[in-house]
Parts: C-alpha cells; structure tokens; sequence
C-alpha cells in the first residue's frame, strides 16, 4: 500500500511538472510573438495607407491571396472611402493547438472622416507572419 501510494505521489509531482513546463513554454511563444505580430499589421496599413496595394498584398497569408486576386484586392483597396490613416489599439496573442496567432485591434480613418475599429489577423506561415482574412 505504501508503495502504491509512493508511486502515486511520484506520477501527479511528475505530471504538474509537465504542465507548469507546457505553461511556460506557452506564455514565451505568446510574449515572443506580440512585436512581429505589431509589426506585420504596422507594415501592412501602412502601405494600405501610402496606396502601396503590391507591397500590402505581399503581406496577406496564402489563403487570403488564394481568396483574393491582387488586382481585386488592388480595387477593394481603392474603393471609397479609402482608408487615410490608422492607430494600432490593441495586440492580442494566444496559441491554438501549438501555433501562435494574432489579433491586431486597429481604429481606421477613411477619407471621409469617418473611423471605425476593426480586428486584423496576423497568422505564422514558413516565411513569417502575415495579415490574414479580410483585413477591412
């Protein structure tokens, strides 16, 4: 009986080991991953905002590339009212099922003044981070 209850202790000191490790590994990848994750979304409305549509279309994930031709991405882009300026409100990380993934809270100024918030997300492909889904 003392034994089994030794070996018992043993396996659950070992598994809360195991989580804490696990844990920990997460809230790095997570921290690691907040400034690419700005900085990818940074990137990508700065040059939606400078008109630069070739270099944000660059920026998109392949699903939305495979949504999205970038001459009709050229022309959403470009349709009234254009996007004039932008303030990055917010950046969220978290992992799902192991992989890091970003949302990018962001207060867009159109040309007609008028603002509204809009969530971006910044996914990690092989050759880094990139904007993913309908940006706006």
């Amino acid at each position: 009986m003392r034994a089994g209850l030794t070996f018992a202790g043993i396996g659950v000191a070992l598994c809360c080991v195991g989580v804490a490790g696990l844990g920990a590994w997460n809230v790095q990848l997570v921290t690691q991953a907040a400034g690419p994750v700005r900085e990818t979304a940074e990137g990508f409305l700065r040059q939606v905002t400078a008109g630069d549509t070739d270099g944000a279309y660059e920026r998109l994930c392949s699903d939305a590339r495979s949504r999205w031709s970038e001459l009709g991405f050229t022309s959403w882009v470009r349709t009234p009212p254009v996007v004039r300026d932008y303030e990055i409100v917010d950046v969220s990380v978290a992992t799902r099922a192991g992989r890091p993934y970003g949302t990018v809270t962001v207060r867009l100024t159109r040309d007609s003044g008028s603002t509204e918030e809009r969530d971006l997300s910044v996914v990690r492909e092989e050759d880094g981070w990139r904007v993913c889904g309908d940006p706006y």
